[in-house]
């Protein structure tokens, strides 16, 4: 089993689509072992895309990140990682396969409704920046 962290960005949150995001997670067999609703302040968004910090996108990723409430979650399922990318679709959401989340929610590339780990080192440290181990359903 490998586990993943998935983050509903503050565009998802604040259309009212993380009910629509945990049913395409529910119904793809991803099991959620812990979510919880976040506001990320401008340093805190800093320190989680800090492999982008020389990025030319960096400062307006870390002002949108932080612009508002966003769930992150827990996701654990055989391949998780590759699973969930999948059914996230490409980061550029006019490029994403037809009933992707990006595909079907997104409305700019940064504005692409869902975040997921590209690897399991990725995943290991963006799932301890947000939950520690009593947060984590053992199951």
């Amino acid at each position: 089993m490998e586990r993943t962290l998935s983050i509903i960005k503050p565009d998802g949150v604040g259309r009212g689509l993380i009910g629509d995001v945990v049913k395409r997670l529910e119904a793809s067999g991803l099991t959620i072992l812990a979510m919880k609703m976040i506001h990320m302040t401008k340093t805190q968004a800093q320190g989680f895309y800090a492999v982008h910090r020389e990025r030319p996108f960096f400062d307006s990723l870390t002002d949108f990140m932080s612009s508002g409430p966003a769930v992150v979650m827990v996701l654990e399922g055989e391949n998780a990682i590759a699973r969930y990318r999948e059914l996230m679709g490409a980061t550029n959401y006019k490029e994403a396969a037809e009933g992707t989340i990006r595909r079907d929610f997104a409305t700019d590339i940064e504005k692409n409704v869902v975040h997921g780990s590209d690897a399991p080192e990725t995943a290991a440290f963006e799932i301890s920046y947000f939950f520690n181990a009593f947060e984590i359903n053992p199951r």
